[in-house]
């Protein structure tokens, strides 16, 4: 296994000027939409936002049982998005109704994050590096008893790319020390 990568080493390699264990501080600016459930439908959040991806979707991912978001980011991968997902090694190996495998069959590069007692990001990066950046992040696991019977939130925060950059870092990061889950597709 391959030592991590720093988060402040990627930081600085993206242009970002940080210090060592100093929080990264951004200038708030694009814009912020937010669902809370039960009650609001994040999931159709997250799918529109899939929808509009062009380039590239990066996924953290806790657990993942929803599965229009799944379906949403097969297609994303069909129509040729380079569709990458990271995923926690317990919850993909002990949830019954996890579609992290499904994923993969379908073609999407999955990693398994088995470095941490748990890896429970809930983020999604669409197309870094571009004007339409957006961040999807908070409570809200990609599931379906996060939608229908938890007390949770999301962000989808657009046209920021400082901060569409700092958590595509973090992804790379966990990247480096996550085992490929034997996709069918092969990914750098």
């Amino acid at each position: 296994m391959k030592p991590a990568t720093p988060l402040l080493v990627l930081l600085l390699a993206a242009g970002l000027h940080v210090r060592a264990g100093e929080p990264l501080l951004l200038g708030a600016r694009g814009t912020a939409q937010v669902a809370f459930t039960p009650g609001d439908d994040a999931g159709a959040l997250v799918m529109d936002a899939i929808s509009r991806a062009r380039k590239q979707i990066l996924v953290q991912t806790y657990s993942f049982t929803h599965k229009g978001i799944a379906e949403a980011l097969a297609a994303a991968g069909r129509r040729g998005v380079d569709v990458r997902v990271i995923a926690d090694r317990q919850q993909m190996e002990t949830i019954a109704t996890s579609l992290v495998v499904w994923l993969a069959e379908q073609g999407v590069p999955v990693w398994i994050d088995a470095d941490h007692a748990a890896a429970h990001n809930k983020v999604m990066v669409i197309d870094n590096g571009t004007a339409d950046a957006a961040v999807i992040t908070g409570s809200f696991n990609f599931t379906h008893a996060a939608q229908f019977r938890n007390a949770e939130n999301l962000l989808i925060l657009r046209g920021h790319g400082t901060l569409a950059e700092a958590y595509a870092a973090n992804w790379r990061r966990h990247k480096i020390h996550a085992l490929p889950l034997g996709n069918r597709r092969e990914s750098p």
